[in-house]
């Protein structure tokens, strides 16, 4: 009797020990910035050398058919934080921009909407983002920090507030140039045959124009233009800087060893935190352009630049996985990489080299629903939870992983609203065979572009596009004439009926089916129709965030850490780790 009382009491004991073990996990989020699918090793790449990220997938789950919840930069991010689609967030755009790109905008993630690391937050987790956030910074003061990262659950960040552009590093180009001079030509060119005209038949009086009103409108055209080019010119030093918390510690931003200064905030911040529960959001500045390297990596691969800048990435997440081993806590992590959306391959330098990455096999890419715009890495390691080197061929989302971590947290859902994201655990261990994402809706903006269908009895993944973006070259896999495929107007094609695939046996999305070639054709596109339905009935008016009102710059709200006659110049990062070199 006693040895059964023993045995009882050693078995709850070990249960509880495996049911502490599968919950409450630090968490370690690693998201790379435009890194197409094809650019692991993991993924079946071969020239490229990634083996710590690969390690990850040895170690760990990797999901085959991981999408993001858009093809732009803002609004997926928008939805990995939340588990909820952009559009519900106001953080998918009815404008051609969808993605904010000045500093001084007013848009951003609302306050209104539960991030994971809230929630995180709220159990007790130390939260920390370092890298890129691109969700928008001010509302309606410079000091207001509305839309900030320590606004939205975060103790602690060390980053970008917009993004990495070409426009930030000297002699990379611009990516408005081309479109200023665009939209800014013919505008131009009416005001000035304009004034010139009213100040001609003034002259030979057939009309009698106050030359107050002419003065009026030349310096009004003559303001505006000073502003357009002040702007510009300094549109490094006014939107490129880096922030620790709510300070301006470099500005502009330097590229020098940044992906290691990165990296070292990330350690320094497992460090500080080794006996308590914590959540790392990395978010790496690589692979978006301007493209980086450090002298170690710059030159190394086989790839120019862009490859160089996956290997620098690669070397950081050994560097975190590094500091997991060396205070025994990989055991009470888990650890999640992907990256915000596919590769983007139109982007090329100005001398011709390829500075975009390779999605493998899927058509297009950033900026399209394609699946190679939203087809990522999703790679996910604990281990004794997770099992290893396993792989998942079901539809998973990044908006997944909000409900996932916040289940382990222990933390309650919100249930005042709609989390269109799903637990992935029963995936990841091996207690469901299938995703429950039988619908998935691809968003073009804030435009339903595609929807993909998984029903639970058949194997089939059936993706409908409604329209699809005009690549340009026509014979080419992307719009390199604009440098990002459009939603809408002249850009896109309609399709009538929509175009259907079987992503099971057309993963490249190379031949579209017909009533013909599928005869449960219109039956499929029946079925969508119904969950469309029942999609948009789920959907409420919101703020849009991303409005021109709301993605324009505007003055007030610029920071600046010195003075604008000083051109917003500082430098304190440099000069602490000058200290720490001195002092070390």
């Amino acid at each position: 009797m006693r040895l059964l009382l023993f045995l009882l009491i050693c078995q709850c004991a070990i249960n509880s020990i495996n049911a502490y073990s599968a919950s409450s996990p630090s968490v370690i989020l690693l998201m790379a910035d435009d890194l197409g699918i094809g650019d692991l090793g993991c993924y079946g790449n071969r020239t490229l050398r990634t083996r710590n990220i690969d390690r990850l997938a040895e170690e760990g789950v990797t999901l085959t058919q991981h999408i993001a919840a858009s093809p732009l930069c803002t609004p997926s991010r928008a939805a990995f934080l939340t588990g909820r689609y952009p559009i519900r967030s106001g953080m998918a755009a009815f404008s051609r921009v969808g993605v904010f790109l000045f500093s001084a905008s007013s848009g951003g993630l609302p306050s209104e909407e539960i991030t994971f690391s809230k929630l995180l937050k709220e159990r007790g987790y130390a939260t920390a983002l370092i890298g890129k956030w691109h969700l928008g910074m001010n509302c309606e003061r410079s000091n207001d920090f509305c839309h900030h990262p320590l606004s939205h659950g975060f103790d602690y960040f060390y980053g970008l507030t917009v993004t990495n552009l070409r426009d930030c590093k000297p002699g990379q180009g611009s990516v408005f140039l081309k479109g200023v001079q665009k939209s800014s030509v013919i505008p131009l060119q009416i005001t000035g045959i304009t004034l010139v005209s009213l100040a001609l038949v003034h002259y030979i009086g057939l009309l009698r124009v106050p030359f107050r009103a002419l003065g009026y409108c030349f310096l009004i055209a003559t303001i505006s233009l000073v502003v357009l080019i002040f702007f510009f010119y300094h549109f490094r030093h006014l939107n490129c800087f880096l922030m620790r918390d709510h300070q301006i510690i470099q500005q502009p931003l330097s590229y020098e060893n940044l992906t290691q200064r990165l990296t070292k905030e990330a350690v320094q911040f497992v460090e500080r935190n080794t006996d308590a529960q914590f959540l790392l959001v990395l978010s790496y500045l690589h692979v978006h352009t301007a493209l980086y390297a450090s002298k170690n990596f710059r030159g190394k691969s086989k790839h120019g630049l862009y490859g160089d800048a996956v290997e620098e990435m690669d070397w950081s997440v050994g560097q975190i996985l590094d500091v997991l081993d060396k205070y025994n806590l990989s055991d009470k992590t888990l650890i999640y990489f992907t990256s915000d959306q596919g590769a983007h391959v139109e982007e090329i330098s100005s001398s011709g080299e390829v500075h975009g990455g390779y999605n493998g096999i899927y058509k297009g890419g950033k900026s399209t629903n394609w699946e190679g715009g939203i087809r990522v890495p999703g790679l996910l390691r604990w281990p004794g939870v997770i099992q290893a080197g396993a792989y998942l061929d079901e539809p998973t989302s990044n908006m997944d992983i909000f409900p996932t971590i916040v289940k382990l947290a222990e933390a309650q859902l919100p249930s005042d609203r709609i989390i269109d994201g799903h637990d992935l655990m029963p995936l990841l261990q091996g207690k469901v065979a299938q995703s429950n994402h039988e619908f998935l809706f691809h968003y073009c903006n804030a435009y339903l572009n595609a929807v993909r269908w998984h029903p639970g009895n058949s194997e089939s993944v059936w993706k409908v596009f409604f329209f699809t973006p005009n690549f340009s070259p026509e014979d080419s896999n992307g719009c390199y004439d604009s440098h990002v495929c459009f939603c809408h107007g002249r850009f896109i094609t309609w399709h009538d009926p929509p175009l259907l695939f079987d992503l099971s046996r057309d993963p490249e999305e190379k031949v579209p089916l017909t009533p013909k070639t599928e005869r449960r054709f219109y039956e499929i596109l029946r079925i969508i129709h119904l969950a469309i339905e029942n999609h948009t009935r789920s959907l409420h008016a919101v703020p849009n965030q991303l409005s021109w009102d709301n993605l324009l710059w505007k003055p007030w709200l610029q920071l600046c850490c010195s003075s604008l006659f000083q051109s917003c110049y500082c430098d304190h990062d440099s000069e602490r780790n000058l200290l720490e070199v001195n002092l070390g």
